[in-house]
């Protein structure tokens, strides 16, 4: 009897040990902000598979902010997720916090001003003299003196009225302001907005107006990169494959994220991500490939993050706020 259970028990035994082996990692992904067309690549990593096959089991937790994603993965209660790139260089430079960018995600700024045709404002020095409506929360009010300085015009020369983000649409749909500032994100959102109210949105992005910097990117928590890096190694790999799924398969992208996050539209998803696919893809994308982090876009990212948040460029160097150790190969 004995040696009748012996064979059974040992395949139990074998096969248990060889689940268990293959067993995939576990990554905790961190937002920086709600669900969105923008925030698309993780879904996308984990619907159609990518981050399967690279044997991970990637949980995604929520963010309120560039400053609150940074903070969780420095505290180790996430290893990996995006953020303002400039939210890192602040921390890294006034509290060396533990996190590094590892990947470049918008190459280009998204910060914009919104207005309508017919408003009088076709270019950014047509702001002068206007009421300009902003969420008290965004980055893009570090940046406006210097966009503004860079076009010849002071912070005085605008009056500033900050409201919830949720309202900025509709001041201005409504003519209760002619400009609003926001993301290149909300771009579907406002064309359906001026569309209801029979107008015709006009953006001018401030990447064209000066404003050269990486924004939003991949950062982890440096003791991730460093105990556990070949499991950073596959998850950041996955992740470009990911990115790169999304951006020629919006519809699909948007269906993923509607698929894990039912409350989030796939068809406005999917338009998000076609509006935005500019800052991932453009001439600095073109010049230095997808992804990449160079130390001259790196040093000219600092310089507008250091001014933009008055701390002395000199007392930080930007090249110690990257690892390019787990850039996937071209």
């Amino acid at each position: 009897m004995l040696k009748k259970l012996t064979k059974p028990l040992a395949l139990a035994a074998a096969m248990t040990v060889s689940s268990l082996t293959m067993a995939a990692d576990e990554v905790t992904f961190q937002l920086d902000w709600l669900p969105g067309g923008d925030k698309a690549p993780v879904y996308v990593g984990v619907v159609e598979g990518f981050f399967e096959d690279a044997d991970l089991d990637v949980k995604i937790a929520s963010g309120r902010g560039s400053t609150d994603a940074v903070t969780k993965m420095a505290t180790g209660q996430s290893d990996v997720g995006t953020a303002d790139i400039g939210a890192l260089m602040a921390a890294r430079a006034t509290d060396s916090v533990p996190v590094s960018a590892v990947l470049a995600y918008f190459s280009q700024a998204p910060h914009a001003f919104f207005t309508v045709k017919g408003s009088g404002v076709s270019s950014i020095k047509d702001v002068a003299g206007k009421k300009v409506a902003t969420s008290p929360f965004t980055s893009s009010n570090l940046f406006l003196p210097l966009v503004l300085e860079e076009n010849g015009l002071k912070e005085s020369d605008v009056s500033l009225v900050k409201s919830d983000p949720g309202a900025l649409g509709p001041m201005l749909m409504t003519g209760n302001v002619p400009v609003i500032i926001a993301w290149t994100t909300n771009v579907p959102l406002f064309e359906n907005q001026a569309k209801e109210a029979g107008k015709e949105l006009v953006v001018l992005p401030w990447s064209d107006a000066g404003l050269e910097l990486y924004s939003s990117s991949l950062l982890a928590a440096d003791k991730f990169l460093s105990e556990r890096p070949e499991v950073a190694k596959r998850f950041i790999t996955a992740f470009a494959k990911a990115v790169e799924f999304t951006y020629a398969n919006p519809d699909k992208a948007g269906a993923a994220i509607h698929a894990m996050v039912p409350e989030v539209d796939a068809a406005t998803a999917a338009a998000q991500i076609k509006s935005i696919k500019g800052l991932v893809y453009n001439s600095a994308s073109e010049a230095d490939g997808y992804g990449t982090l160079t130390p001259e876009r790196m040093a000219m990212t600092w310089k507008w993050v250091a001014k933009a948040n008055k701390l002395d460029p000199s007392k930080a160097d930007p090249e110690t706020m990257v690892n390019r150790d787990f850039m996937p190969e071209k």
